[in-house]
């Protein structure tokens, strides 16, 4: 029998948990086995889900990764022990297409990208949310520490309650309608003690599991050598050089070296510390030069994500904060819309290192809110 609004479930849905069907995107890491043991318990018809995005026999052997061998078994585990359905999808040529491909041309052009929202964007809510779809599912949940509340105008992004394990920044390319059918059971909680004492509740066996540090067809943080196997021949020689012109020494391959990068030049005996400021992927040149170079107020933005209650074109400026980078906390800037989809960032004060490849991620000053965001790139 179907609840009234006034006595939506857990999950915002107008009927019981036993009759809403809730798809888990698995990882075999401890947030989404307690967000599907969770929903478990309070009788929704779980259907667990774990996605193969790369071959796994071959990281096996290696631990700190996602959706490898190990992680398939462990999702597998939590799925026979709270007695729900799970199922394991090959979704290996995709995540090829979608995501590594993409990272290792970006990365051979002298950005450096972001694979993770590139993942959440393609992969994980775009194909698996469709599957959940076909699946007859009322919604998907996963692990991510962010939150979906419910405004004036619909569902709305918000920064998870700890900020020491926010997600939005990997998130912001979420679209309203992704929103709409997704559902983020921790995005509230205050930290991962809380995590692991749920898992420890419901007897996981993944309590203690450490969290994943590393990109998950990275897992020993060596991208140079994956660009390599990649695009062999990737890692040409050619000239480390001051801004000023002055040739300095040699590099093994543009790819192992990235914007705002001190250590490991080989450029030692210097007097005063220098760092990768430009990387001309054209002339095989890693530029270097002093600390302020890496400044700067203008950053150019594309394939915007707009989040906002208004058209994002609505008004010349937008005064909101920015991430540049997922470990930095949002800075003051005014947004100016070139586009529906482009716009140029304003920072109020500099920032060092901001790189093409990453994103730019908007936030409301003055509450949780996440507005979306887009890629920096160099076009200026």
């Amino acid at each position: 029998m179907p609840l009234d609004a006034q006595n939506l479930n857990s999950l915002g849905l107008p009927k019981p948990p036993s009759e809403t069907r809730v798809v888990v995107a698995m990882s075999g890491g401890v947030d989404s086995s307690v967000v599907a043991a969770m929903l478990a318990e309070e009788g929704y018809d779980v259907v667990g889900v774990t996605l193969q995005l790369y071959d796994h026999g071959a990281a096996l052997a290696k631990k700190g990764a996602c959706c490898a061998g190990i992680d398939i078994h462990d999702a597998r585990r939590v799925a026979e022990q709270m007695g729900f359905p799970h199922y394991v999808l090959d979704y290996e040529n995709i995540f090829r297409d979608a995501v590594i491909d993409e990272f290792a041309e970006s990365y051979l052009g002298g950005a450096t990208p972001v694979p993770c929202i590139r993942c959440n964007e393609r992969v994980k809510f775009k194909d698996l949310l469709e599957t959940a779809k076909d699946l007859d599912a009322d919604c998907m949940a996963t692990g991510h520490y962010i939150q979906r509340m419910t405004g004036a105008h619909g569902p709305e992004l918000h920064a998870a309650a700890d900020a020491n394990r926010d997600q939005s920044y990997f998130l912001f390319s979420t679209t309203p309608e992704q929103l709409s059918f997704l559902r983020f059971p921790l995005g509230h909680l205050k930290s991962k003690a809380e995590t692991r004492a749920l898992a420890a509740k419901y007897g996981l066996s993944v309590a203690d599991k450490p969290d994943s540090q590393d990109i998950c067809f990275v897992p020993d943080g060596n991208y140079a050598s994956v660009i390599e196997k990649l695009r062999p021949g990737a890692a040409e020689p050619g000239e480390i050089v001051h801004a000023d012109g002055r040739v300095l020494g040699e590099h093994r391959g543009v790819i192992h070296y990235t914007i705002g990068q001190r250590r490991g030049l080989g450029i030692g005996g210097l007097s005063d510390p220098l760092y990768v400021v430009k990387l001309d992927v054209d002339a095989k040149r890693v530029v270097v030069g002093p600390k302020e170079m890496l400044a700067t107020r203008k950053v150019p933005v594309r394939e915007i994500n707009w989040l906002g209650d208004e058209p994002f074109t609505s008004r010349k400026e937008w005064p909101l904060s920015v991430k540049v980078r997922s470990t930095r906390p949002p800075r003051e800037a005014v947004i100016r819309p070139l586009s529906e989809t482009e716009a140029e960032v304003e920072l109020l004060v500099a920032e060092e290192g901001v790189s093409p490849g990453q994103a730019c991620v908007f936030y409301d000053p003055d509450s949780s809110r996440i507005f979306g965001g887009g890629w920096i790139w160099r076009g200026y």
